[in-house]
């Protein structure tokens, strides 16, 4: 069986660390002056992000039946009936084979210690504490998927699953100075200690990249495809700063051994939940991903570039306040609708009686309707229609009905092109606004 055989691979790599001995480093094939140590943890990283990949792809369509006769399923409610049934939260099997990889990697990652005869504790105790704060987020979004928890509880599970992170970072690192810009520096000195409220930024940074990769969906491939992209994002930024700034690479070369598996394993995920999908990916991947994110960014030390990476997930998020709080009403589901007629989709809707606004709310109302950031239609005031504030719902206000795949591909775009303007902004116009940017 599939499992059968990933125990094997993953026995045959461990005797075959501890049978065979290996050089710390390889030299890369490149010319003197792109020449570059590359540790053979990292190279025993890609492969092993390789099998990942191999084995997810396999692994998503054999359990595909077995979800579906556990009822771990859902409608595609975007498609033409008969509406498809397809098995939701594969992130789970995404998850599980992610930590199974980066079990396996142990012994590669920390094989140069043992052999100096000096075991870096701390770097261990961090690298495990990470797996535990994403193996807590992936058995909660499972919970999610299962139970469907309230949103209260939401904005609480992760920042319990970051506890263990953030007690480890105050254990083996504690820094919680954050650098001014220069123009700050007469008035206030060239940085901040935050104290406690560094640890609580970091707590809701959590929060944040979880729920709002979870309400950035709704088209087939959208959750998968933004988290592959800020993941490839994340992936260039380290490169960039071992191979090319030169900062001190240790925990930049952590967070890239984390990112490269969890790349692998969410392009295995995407080839099977794009148009049409054949399997959805459920809360459990939207915790499991953002998770991921916040940990690398925390034990990388480049929570703010995360953020950066994060800007069309922020501009969702802001939108979508007023929803999520009640300001406006906010149905169950806030995608975007197919069209039959059409096959296209088209901006989902929220309809309610004028009455059911506060005062907030109806003032609200009168902001969007001169400005005209959405759809707002208050010629009934027993049946007021205003757009779901959402991104995707923006995307097709603005550009008008869509074919899902298409709709999809538009959105990944525009998370690419944010990446350009983050890096402009974090190699670019930081450079200018601090006097020192590593």
């Amino acid at each position: 069986s599939l499992g059968q055989g990933a125990f094997a691979v993953a026995a045959a790599a461990l005797v075959a660390k501890v049978v065979l001995p290996a050089p710390p480093v390889v030299q890369v094939g490149l010319p003197a002056s792109l020449t570059q140590a590359v540790p053979t943890s990292l190279l025993a990283n890609i492969a092993l992000s390789l099998g990942a990949y191999v084995l997810a792809m396999r692994l998503i369509p054999a359990v595909r039946e077995m979800f579906l006769r556990a009822r771990m399923d859902g409608t595609d409610l975007n498609k033409k009936d008969p509406k498809p049934v397809i098995p939701e939260a594969m992130g789970l099997v995404a998850g599980a084979v992610y930590l199974i990889a980066l079990f396996v990697f142990i012994p590669f990652r920390f094989a140069e210690f043992l052999e100096a005869g000096d075991f870096a504790h701390e770097k261990f105790v961090q690298y495990v504490c990470a797996l535990l704060s994403i193996c807590c987020m992936v058995l909660l979004g499972f919970a999610d998927d299962v139970f469907d928890l309230k949103w209260r509880h939401k904005l609480v599970l992760p920042t319990i699953a970051t506890l263990p992170l953030l007690l480890v970072y105050r254990a083996t690192f504690g820094s919680t100075t954050v650098a001014l810009p220069a123009a700050l520096h007469e008035t206030l000195g060239a940085s901040l200690d935050l104290g406690f409220f560094f640890y609580i930024y970091m707590g809701m940074l959590a929060v944040f990249c979880t729920n709002a990769i979870n309400i950035y969906a709704g088209v087939n491939g959208i959750e998968a495809g933004q988290s592959l992209a800020i993941a490839l994002s994340a992936i260039a930024h380290n490169l960039l700063q071992i191979y090319v700034v030169a900062t001190p690479a240790a925990d930049h070369m952590l967070s890239l051994q984390l990112l490269l598996p969890f790349a692998a394993v969410t392009t295995a995920l995407l080839q099977h939940n794009w148009y049409p999908a054949r399997v959805f990916v459920g809360d459990t991947f939207c915790y499991f991903a953002g998770m991921t994110f916040a940990v690398v960014a925390i034990l990388g030390h480049f929570s703010k570039t995360m953020l950066l990476f994060f800007l069309p997930q922020t501009f969702n998020f802001v939108f979508s306040l007023p929803q999520l709080f009640k300001i406006i009403p906010c149905p169950r589901h806030r995608m975007p609708r197919m069209n039959p007629k059409t096959g296209l989709l088209e901006m989902s809707k929220a309809i309610f009686p004028l009455s059911a606004l506060s005062g907030p709310g109806r003032l609200l109302l009168s902001i969007l309707k001169l400005t005209r950031i959405i759809a707002v239609n208050d010629s009934n005031p027993d049946a007021v229609e205003v757009g779901n504030m959402t991104i995707i719902n923006f995307a097709l206000y603005v550009l008008g009905p869509r074919h899902e795949a298409r709709l999809a591909l538009i959105l990944i775009g525009v998370q690419v092109l944010c990446t350009v303007l983050a890096f402009s902004i974090r190699y670019g116009v930081a450079s200018v606004v601090y006097e020192r940017v590593e």
